[in-house]
């Protein structure tokens, strides 16, 4: 619409009309997509509103503890445990609202008929009862927007959890009331006693009055029983599915055809090949993402494999898959331009983690000043009388590759395979041939009997393209002598032009850029705090320390990203890279066993089975 101005002509709407457009597109309420947050966004306050009402006595009164009308109201006031039970109950479900979750959806169209009629018949209160039932509506009308599938296992655990947790809460909440038996108003009967554990266990009032200010002791007791089994009913309800990762062998051949095609693009492409990965495809076949479900979040690892023109596909279907199960979708390790077509293709947020060292084979050279304690070191092992062999897998015998292979679990670390992201998890594989392993080697002394002969230190390196390679794995015997890794890198790098290697990928140096601006001179206060925390980190994680062992080779930095949704997601992200690179290891009691593919794949409807084949 066009008005004029002062005699000009203006495309300004008036404000009336502006007036009129947004009471529209608030009548017509937000886009199905924004169902899920704004639904959840209600549930959690009205859950805060609970709580504070519990904790806080005057707040119960307050205008606003009336949002908690819209959900189950009490048959009768109301105890402070049982607010707080509802509070936190509501914070729940209101997370799996928020998530879009098909349960929570299930649990709140349930809650919401109750706390109206309770509200309506109970309480008198007409408008709570309006809006519960109008929340109620709203719920039906968006079903589809509440999609996400729950662990297949996840529906007969919590009913499980709540028999057997709801039997034992009940018997101590029995043993509670009885052991005050002395401090009771009257002489109630047994079956009073239990009407009243079981209106304690909920959160409600019972009939028994106690002297002494026993009531609250008791009430709240019973409240913390009832809390504690509603929350863990809740929580195996509400948690998404755990898949066992899975890599085909028909969806390894796909990879590395694409590998074959396209493999020089992304240094740790070859890493999707391993075999506790699984994999999703686009629509053509012509590019992939490779990733694993850690504690609720789908982790990616690197760039899409294959042809770039194809990567939104692949991205489309990844995070298809995350959304239809509630995982929270993350990328760990893309390069800048990865970064770039995953945030333009799906609206995440990117920050760098780090830096990538990447050594070019034609500029390295051990000559010249900055080189010189790495020549000094070499030097110096050599003349300690050890050498080194740099070759292809295909080219060692089956006795030299089983004495690698066993030295190198013998050398490992932990109990565990550690790496995820620059890690493949396995050495020799018939799959792998053209892998390289560097090792060094120093002839026994005389009456020292070592288990695997000579050898005291391994390498193994993993295609890169046609003419690269990736650092993948360093072992080394502990009694052997210190710079073992640096004689290894410079035998490789010394080796690389007869093998036709032209570029090399170290690890990452996490957060590099931090280290090295924070030492400088002129250093401002947030980057020298920074410093200051990472170099506390180090003394748990190699941080520092492997920044330093790559900065003696002098390579090339390339910066690495982490792809996100949220700032307020960047912690479980982070808790889920440290689990998935092992770092981490979560208590044996808290481990969930990973569902078997096909269980997954079972819950997919029709239209999806194509999207999750590799789940």
């Amino acid at each position: 619409m066009s008005v004029r101005v002062d005699g000009k002509k203006s495309d300004e709407v008036p404000s009336g009309s502006k007036r009129l457009a947004g009471l529209a597109r608030l009548i017509k309420g937000p886009k199905p997509e924004n169902v899920p947050a704004v639904v959840g966004t209600i549930g959690a306050l009205i859950g805060l509103a609970d709580i504070a009402a519990g904790v806080i006595p005057r707040f119960r009164w307050s205008r606003v503890h009336a949002l908690s009308e819209v959900l189950p109201g009490s048959v009768t006031q109301l105890a402070a445990a049982g607010s707080i039970i509802v509070g936190i109950l509501l914070l729940m479900i209101a997370h799996g609202l928020k998530r879009a979750k098909q349960q929570a959806w299930l649990a709140a169209v349930i809650l919401l008929p109750i706390g109206a009629a309770a509200q309506l018949l109970y309480r008198h209160s007409y408008i709570g009862g309006a809006l519960s039932l109008l929340l109620f509506v709203y719920l039906l009308r968006h079903k589809k927007s509440f999609a996400a599938l729950p662990d297949s296992r996840s529906r007969w655990k919590a009913l499980a959890n709540l028999i057997i947790m709801g039997g034992v809460s009940f018997a101590l909440g029995w043993v509670i009331v009885g052991s005050h038996a002395n401090k009771m108003i009257g002489d109630p009967p047994v079956l009073e006693q239990i009407e009243h554990v079981l209106w304690g266990l909920v959160g409600f009032e019972g009939s028994i009055r106690y002297t002494d200010h026993v009531d609250y002791t008791v009430g709240y007791s019973l409240g913390a029983l009832g809390l504690l089994t509603v929350l863990t009913t809740a929580f195996l309800a509400f948690r998404p599915a755990y898949p066992a990762p899975l890599l085909t062998e028909e969806d390894e051949d796909k990879l590395r055809e694409l590998l074959a095609k396209h493999g020089e693009r992304d240094s740790l492409g070859h890493f999707a090949l391993r075999r506790d990965k699984s994999v999703v495809f686009s629509p053509s076949g012509k590019a992939a993402v490779s990733y694993r479900v850690v504690s609720g979040v789908m982790l990616a690892s690197g760039d899409p494999i294959g042809d770039v023109e194809a990567w939104p596909g692949a991205i489309e279907k990844f995070m298809e898959l995350a959304k239809r199960h509630s995982w929270t979708p993350a990328v760990a390790g893309c390069s800048e331009t990865g970064g770039e077509v995953w945030t333009r293709e799906t609206g995440l947020d990117a920050l760098e983690m780090g830096d990538e060292a990447i050594v070019d084979v034609a500029d390295f050279s051990l000559t010249g000043r900055s080189m010189r304690n790495v020549r000094q070191m070499v030097k110096r092992i050599e003349r300690n009388g050890y050498s080194t062999k740099v070759r292809r897998v295909g080219d060692l015998t089956p006795e030299e590759l089983d004495a690698v292979q066993r030295a190198a679990n013998a050398w490992r670390d932990t109990e565990d395979e550690r790496g995820f992201s620059m890690a493949l998890g396995r050495i020799g594989d018939p799959k792998d041939l053209d892998a390289i392993i560097a090792t060094a080697h120093k002839d026994p002394e005389e009456g020292e009997d070592l288990p695997f002969g000579d050898l005291r230190a391994m390498q193994h390196y993993v295609p890169w393209g046609k003419d690269g390679s990736s650092l993948e794995l360093m072992r080394r015997d502990r009694s052997a002598d210190p710079g073992m890794n640096e004689l290894l890198i410079v035998a490789f790098l010394q080796a690389a032009p007869e093998l036709k290697i032209k570029r090399l990928s170290l690890n990452f140096a996490f957060f590099r850029s931090a280290l090295e601006r924070g030492g400088k001179l002129g250093a401002g206060p947030v980057v020298r705090i920074q410093r200051a925390v990472l170099i506390f980190l180090s003394r748990w994680f190699q941080i520092e320390s492997l920044y330093k062992f790559n900065e003696k080779f002098r390579p090339r930095w390339e910066p690495r990203f982490i792809v996100f949704p949220n700032s307020r997601d960047l912690p479980r992200i982070g808790f889920a890279m440290m689990q998935a690179e092992g770092f981490l290891e979560l208590p044996r009691l808290l481990r969930r066993r990973p569902a078997p593919p096909e269980e997954v794949l079972e819950q997919e409807a029709p239209e999806q089975s194509e999207v999750t084949r590799a789940a």
